[in-house]
């Protein structure tokens, strides 16, 4: 029997399972990378395999609380924001900042997860459509991503698969 609860982000469904106890607790709706699947530096994808939740970030922050380079910029978003700002790659409210778990796959080298900054992040509502459309991360609708922070701790494993 399955002990262990995992995140299970699937590419193809555009969806993200808390696992617990081998059981889907919770499925959000994802976007990932609007260039598919892929592991390699400057790719823009979405890598695949088994990671971890390296660091939570955000906790104290208001939903819709603007991060750029991990750190909270005073901004919260808004339509009139974006507005400003029409070429911004979005990260709102909270970051779970993953690191590869397969060395040669998606650790290490070229292809190291958490060298690619990647986040399961809040990310503009409006654009939460259930398709790819991230620069690799894994976006989320703001209160969809703050339940989840509110729900794993870092360390929880996360399985990204096609």
């Amino acid at each position: 029997m399955v002990t262990e609860s995992f995140l299970d982000i699937s590419i193809r469904d555009q969806t993200l399972k808390v696992i617990e106890r081998g059981l889907a607790m919770q499925c959000y709706l994802v976007s990932t990378a609007k260039n598919g699947a892929g592991e390699l530096m400057g790719s823009g994808c979405t890598p695949r395999g088994w990671h971890k939740i390296k660091a939570k970030i955000g906790a104290s922050q208001p939903s819709h609380a603007v991060f750029v380079g991990r750190r909270p910029t005073g901004e919260v978003y808004s339509p009139a924001l974006a507005g400003g700002h029409p070429h911004r790659d979005w990260i709102l409210t909270r970051i779970l900042w993953l690191v590869g778990l397969e060395p040669g796959k998606n650790r290490y080298g070229n292809v190291d997860t958490g060298w690619r900054y990647i986040y399961i992040h809040g990310g503009p509502d409006e654009l939460m459509d259930g398709k790819p459309g991230s620069h690799g991360c894994i976006r989320m609708a703001n209160a969809d991503v703050l339940d989840l922070f509110n729900r794993v701790d870092a360390g929880i494993k996360v399985f990204i698969h096609e």
